[in-house]
C-alpha cells in the first residue's frame, strides 16, 4: 500500500461526497499531507464536450456521452501536468469523486451498467484505489438534499434516475466486494458524524 493513499468516493448525488472530500482534505492538510482533489468533468477537450452536450449546445446520443466520459477519465489519470498518476508519483494523497463510473456516463443517460463498466475498464485498471468509500443514502433523501442545495437541478436529478443510480451503485459495490477496500457509510448521520466514521476507517487501514 502506498504511503500516500488514493481514496475514491462514490455515492449518488445528494449523498454528501463533496462535503466529505472537503472535510478530509482539510484534515489531511492540517497534518502535513499534500492533497490532490479531482474534478469532474475536467477542463480538457472531452470535459468541454461533456458540458456542451448537457447544456444542449451539442447533440449526442448515450454512447457518445459515455465514451466522452471514458476519454475524460483517462485525461484525469494520464495528463502530463495535471494527472492523478503524476500526483501519486509526487507523493500527493488523492481524493477522487467517482472513479469507476460517472454521473455523465450513467446518470444523465440510460446506459447499461455492464456497458459502462466495460467501456471504463481501461481507465479503472490504470490506478488501483487504496480505499473505496461508498456513502449510502436513499434516493428520497438525496433528492431532498439536492433540491435544498441547488437552484438549478441538472437533467438526471429526478426520483426515477436517482433510484436507478442507487441500484447501480449497490450492484457495483457488490461486484467489487473482495477486490477492493470498501468502506460503507450511512450518509444520513450528519456531515460531522460521517466525517468521523471516515477517519475511523482510515485509522484502521493505516494504523
Amino acid at each position: 500500500m502506498r504511503s500516500n493513499p488514493f481514496i475514491v468516493f462514490e455515492g449518488i448525488d445528494g449523498s454528501g461526497k463533496s462535503t466529505q472530500i472537503r472535510l478530509l482534505e482539510e484534515y489531511l492538510n492540517a497534518r502535513g499531507h499534500r492533497v490532490w482533489r479531482t474534478a469532474e468533468p475536467s477542463d480538457g477537450p472531452a470535459g468541454k464536450l461533456i458540458r456542451q452536450v448537457f447544456s444542449g449546445a451539442y447533440p449526442a446520443d448515450d454512447r457518445v456521452v459515455a465514451g466522452l466520459f471514458v476519454a475524460d477519465r483517462l485525461e484525469h489519470i494520464l495528463h502530463a501536468e495535471n494527472g492523478m498518476q503524476k500526483a501519486l508519483n509526487e507523493g500527493y494523497t488523492i481524493l477522487c469523486d467517482r472513479y469507476y463510473l460517472s454521473s455523465y456516463a450513467y446518470q444523465g443517460v440510460h446506459m447499461p451498467l455492464d456497458w459502462v463498466m466495460q467501456a471504463n475498464s481501461m481507465a479503472a485498471s490504470l490506478l488501483k484505489p487504496d480505499l473505496h468509500i461508498y456513502l449510502d443514502l436513499s434516493p428520497e433523501k438525496a433528492l431532498e438534499r439536492i433540491r435544498k442545495g441547488r437552484e438549478d437541478r441538472e437533467l438526471y436529478e429526478t426520483m426515477d434516475n436517482l433510484s436507478r443510480v442507487h441500484s447501480l451503485y449497490a450492484q457495483l459495490i457488490k461486484d467489487l466486494a473482495g477486490r477492493e477496500n470498501i468502506l460503507y457509510i450511512d450518509a444520513d448521520q450528519g456531515p460531522q458524524n460521517v466525517h468521523m466514521k471516515i477517519l475511523e476507517g482510515l485509522d484502521k487501514r493505516w494504523s
